[in-house]
């Protein structure tokens, strides 16, 4: 059996005795020989937290899967500290035919009473994910019934974020007020979005246009100066770029939430 042995710090465990790099890798180490393991390669990360999924020792570690069997480390938190980045790399692992072992836990896959618990781990974390989707869910809805400000969304085109709120960018409160008006004329959202690109107009990051980026806009209630989150709509607080009749002409009334 091949292993990768992977050791972490993150600023606060180097003041920890037992937790350098050194001492880490060293116990691995002492492990492998017990198991009579080939050590194939030592992945080392100082000053990360186990919290980041972007480390470079570990991601060097994952592309360099082909030279190893099996992810050994001396606790579980030396890789992650949350049970779906866990889960996650668990999931990453199984797909490589991979095996993961960790020294004081005593959790090694290589053995049908670890993927025993693996099973266990993956339905938590999996719980603790739709839990976690729910709680955001709810408070997105609490806050877009009774709240002010941002819902999450990027900038979107017409206006930008400033610690303010939103402000309008003029150039194109200017190509928002076009796409309405060439729609109330007749024009197709495929014609608009052809009219706009012949005319070297950028969309959102410098893009082209198409029918999508054209419809995003001319059914966003954002730009009469509203706030809009799965089918809630409220009074925003952002200056409007059309009028409310104007929107409403392509849409429809508006009906508040």
């Amino acid at each position: 059996m091949r292993a990768a042995l992977y050791a972490r710090v993150s600023t606060d465990d180097q003041a920890i005795e037992g937790f350098s790099l050194d001492a880490q890798i060293k116990r691995l180490q002492a492990y492998c020989r017990i198991r009579g393991w080939e050590v194939a390669g030592e992945y080392r990360d100082e000053g990360f937290s186990g919290r980041n999924t972007r480390r470079p020792e570990y991601d060097r570690m994952m592309r360099e899967s082909d030279s190893w069997d099996v992810l050994l480390v001396l606790k579980m938190d030396r890789i992650h500290r949350n049970s779906v980045n866990f889960t996650r790399m668990m999931d990453e692992l199984q797909d490589m035919g991979k095996e993961f072992n960790s020294v004081q836990e005593k959790f090694d896959t290589t053995t049908a009473m670890g993927r025993f618990v693996m099973d266990i781990m993956q339905r938590i974390a999996q719980l603790e994910s739709e839990q976690i989707g729910e709680r955001t869910f709810m408070g997105m809805e609490f806050k877009a019934r009774n709240g002010t400000g941002n819902l999450g969304s990027g900038h979107p085109y017409g206006y930008v974020y400033t610690s303010a709120g939103l402000k309008v960018v003029k150039d194109e409160a200017h190509t928002v007020r076009a796409i309405y008006n060439m729609y109330i004329r007749g024009s197709t959202m495929d014609d608009i979005a052809g009219f706009l690109n012949n005319a070297e107009i950028p969309a959102k990051k410098g893009g082209r246009w198409n029918k999508q980026s054209v419809c995003n806009i001319l059914h966003n209630p954002l730009y009469a100066g509203y706030s809009e989150w799965n089918g809630i709509v409220r009074q925003g607080e952002q200056e409007p770029i059309i009028e409310r009749s104007v929107y409403e002409k392509v849409n429809g009334p508006i009906l508040l939430s």
